[in-house]
């Protein structure tokens, strides 16, 4: 038994000691209530953190379930003055530390909102946010490279559908336009994320239809840096007061370091703030390199002839790195800053076409932001919001043209993205409208793009990369209503219209998709679209402090320029691409309830949704094999699958759960249950599958926690996927994913080497070393999932 599997074994072990052990003296205590308020001197019960999500809503609220906000009544004063006055909370009222591991709930939303906070970023780690979220009821990752290339799915939903935002503009990679590409958002430098499953195109646009993943930092701060402890404000930074408070210097920062075996991985980064009077600076920079990851058997299910050395999946290392400066300025009723970022990845694509001709990919992007807010002293606006933003991205497809050739090495193809976005809001002042009081929320969205993807191997040809250079406009606005009936009862309207306009080249193919000796020329396409959405929901408080919703959604989603405009072979999906410029509106009309409870020693989410989608956008597999262009299509000893896309009317069913159970006190803290569930069903209308659909997933654990230790048991199996599309995919098996934690958290004295505080752990991954194959990657059949490891990470805070 190697080392690492003993060290695993120990802990896994002792932590099933800890949390199941039980004495009649520990049940005895007294138990664990939430309180309302807590002081400085009450610090036996537990306090629920506090939960601020912004990606669901132009309508902003803070959720504080264990704690009354503080109210500040209006009077003659300013508004500036006010804001000043609602920023400083009674000396009286000071908040306990909030203990790690608590379930996040979010009961404010009409959406469904998963939050996975600063905390348990750094305890779960993940070099992409789709294996940050793997595990996470409703989620997973594409996991195509895994630690490399893993972009979220929601729901079955993903690239086309599903929105990545940092700081509110568009994560502007290359991500939703191959499986193979890496999203640039790293989690080593997020504070938090937040994802919104279920249609969300009424804020973002028709291309976040099945949802949207939203990760936030503080590179453009929004706060002046608070020297004082912040586990109570539970990772977040307090807000800045305005130009008229008087504040002195800060420097704050920060260093994340975590090493893990499986990988031999090692990341670290570091983070620094600093302010006073009016402006605030910010400066990260992190770094991150592993080796091939370690797997639990042979990787290859079609293949059993080739070489796998040291147990180890072969062309899978990764190296990232990236760095960050902006900064803000506060001036009397609000900010603005920017920031400036550079995001750096080197990686290698798994599989054996991979593998074969040492595959890699070489990205690089520089993206410039800026945001701000603007508090006007009037009585019909609230705030004022704008983000906006503009990235440069390209990466480099490296590799070997000819397996047997060293010497071949080069670039195969090239992705550029260039990006522009800008977006505003208004937050209207509540109003009485006697039946109700009303909030409005009004929004405006301009962006472009200009895709290009050529390839050096076949210069000045038709089929030169997976498209020509094309370019696409978009201009939206949206108006969120809120109208608050009672203090129990609230509902939300909402709508957003918008207009996508594309150019770009196709070729003319035959009708059947099929080589008839015809030369083909390019013909210019200008396709354009209106899609047109609402929503409309509804938000009950129930008796023990649950919370109900309903909503339904009507949301129009335009096709995408790689849907219009493909027409090459795409080495990611294994698919000789061919776009259709004549590709409709899809639409999608949803209907979602769920139930809730944030607040006590059971808290719990549970969510059942319905999605009937017409015209819904896909690749059809045709049957025919092609090469590198289109007159070699349905010619003998040709490797990839000929897709179209193409629209079909298809239904999507399903439903998630989790929950969270404080069981009882024992030694000074808290133990207790989790669980979790989530299905999802898609099927065409003919009552065929959707390709690529995640399987039925439940799991639970016990848990063991109190203001400084978190220890935690979770296991979580996935059934088997047989319900797989008719041609060219495969049956998964089902897996256990054992996983297995224990962190500290404490402040320091500061004489020691200057930290204030630390939080550091062991996290133990498949623990059972199973053979792991996500059912939703491409390259399932010929990439296992890493097998067992340990990962030990150290966050000091200064």
């Amino acid at each position: 038994m190697s080392f690492e599997l003993r060290r695993v074994q120990h802990l896994a072990g002792a932590s099933l000691l800890l949390l199941g052990a039980a004495t009649t003296s520990a049940f005895a205590q007294e138990p664990v209530q939430q309180p309302v308020q807590q002081t400085a001197q009450d610090k036996s019960s537990t306090e629920i953190p506090a939960v601020t999500v912004t990606a669901p809503s132009p309508i902003v609220r803070r959720v504080v379930p264990t704690r009354s906000p503080v109210r500040i009544a209006r009077s003659g004063r300013s508004r500036s003055q006010q804001h000043t006055a609602e920023a400083a909370p009674p000396a009286a009222v000071i908040a306990a530390t909030p203990q790690q591991g608590v379930l996040p709930i979010v009961t404010n939303q009409f959406a469904t909102v998963t939050v996975v906070p600063n905390e348990e970023i750094r305890r779960e780690g993940g070099g992409q946010l789709g294996d940050l979220l793997f595990s996470k009821p409703g989620i997973t990752g594409s996991s195509f490279a895994p630690g490399a290339s893993s972009r979220p799915i929601i729901r079955g939903l993903d690239v086309n559908r599903v929105g990545i935002v940092e700081n509110g503009t568009n994560s502007g990679g290359a991500s939703d336009l191959g499986e193979d590409h890496f999203v640039p958002i790293d989690p080593l430098a997020t504070n938090q994320v937040e994802v919104v499953r279920g249609p969300a195109a009424l804020r973002y646009g028709s291309t976040s239809i099945g949802g949207v993943v939203s990760a936030t930092n503080n590179r453009i701060p929004d706060a002046l840096p608070s020297c004082a402890a912040s586990f109570q404000t539970w990772g977040l930074p307090t807000k800045a007061p305005l130009a008229t408070a008087a504040t002195s210097p800060c420097v704050t920062a920060e260093t994340r370091t975590a090493f893990s075996s499986v990988d031999r991985g090692v990341e670290s980064g570091v983070l620094l703030d600093t302010g006073g009077g009016n402006f605030a600076f910010h400066a990260d920079a992190y770094g991150r390199t592993t080796t091939d990851y370690g797997i639990p058997s042979y990787p290859y299910l079609n293949d059993q002839t080739r070489s796998v050395a040291n147990g180890r999946q072969p062309n899978s290392a990764t190296r990232s790195d990236g760095a960050s400066i902006g900064g803000s300025y506060f001036f009397q009723g609000g900010y603005i800053g920017a920031a400036i970022t550079q995001n750096d990845s080197l990686y290698h694509i798994p599989g054996i076409d991979g593998a074969d001709h040492n595959t890699r990919i070489d990205g690089h992007q520089t993206k410039i932001n800026v945001k701000g807010e603007y508090r006007p002293d009037t009585a019909a606006i609230d705030t004022v919001r704008f983000w906006a933003g503009a990235t440069d991205y390209r990466h480099n497809e490296i590799g070997l043209a000819d397996p047997a050739d060293p010497n071949s090495d080069g670039i195969r193809q090239t992705f550029t993205n260039k990006e522009q976005e800008i977006r505003t809001e208004v937050q209207l002042m509540p109003f009485n409208a006697r039946f109700a009081e009303v909030t409005t929320a009004l929004g405006f969205q301009v962006g472009h793009q200009e895709l290009s993807a050529p390839s050096p191997d076949n210069p000045g040809t038709l089929f030169n990369g997976l498209w020509d250079p094309n370019n696409s406009t978009r201009v939206a606005a949206y108006a969120f209503n809120e109208f608050k009936f009672t203090e129990q009862t609230r509902a939300q309207i909402a709508g957003r219209i918008e207009h996508v306009e594309l150019h770009g080249t196709t070729p003319d193919f035959p009708a059947d998709f099929l080589p008839d000796g015809t030369p083909q020329t390019a013909i210019a396409r200008n396709p354009s679209y209106t899609p047109k959405s609402g929503s409309i929901g509804l938000l009950q408080d129930l008796p023990g402090g649950m919370v109900g919703s309903i909503t339904a959604q009507y949301v129009e989603r335009a096709p995408k320029a790689a849907e219009l405009f493909s027409r090459g072979a795409h080495d990611a999906t294994a698919t000789f691409d061919i776009g259709n410029p004549n590709l409709t509106i899809e639409t999608a009309k949803s209907v979602e309830v769920g139930v809730r409870k944030a607040t006590g020693p059971f808290r719990f989410e549970a969510t059942v949704y319905y999605t009937h989608f017409d015209n819904f956008i896909f690749r059809r597999l045709t049957g025919v094999m092609c090469g590198d262009d289109f007159a070699s299509c349905g010619t003998p000893g040709a490797e990839v699958n000929q897709a179209v896309y193409s629209q079909r009317n298809a239904n999507f069913r399903g439903g998630e759960f989790q929950s969270q159970l404080d069981v009882g006190a024992f030694q000074g803290g808290i133990w207790g249950i989790e669980n979790q569930l989530d299905v999802v069903r898609a099927t065409f209308t003919d009552g065929t599958n959707v390709p690529r659909i995640p399987p039925l997933r439940m799991g639970g654990g016990v848990f063991w926690r109190d203001d400084n230790w978190l220890m935690r048991v979770n296991l979580l199996h996935a059934f088997a996927q047989n319900n797989v599309a008719v041609i060219a995919e495969t049956p998964t098996a089902g897996y256990n994913l054992l996983k297995a934690e224990v962190s500290y958290k404490t402040k320091l004295d500061r004489n020691w080497f200057g930290a204030r505080e630390m939080i550091a752990g062991i996290v133990g991954n498949n623990l059972l070393n199973e053979n792991i194959r996500n059912s939703v990657s491409y390259t399932k059949d010929e990439v296992l999932m890493p097998g067992i490891g340990v990962r030990a990470f150290a966050n000091f805070k200064f």
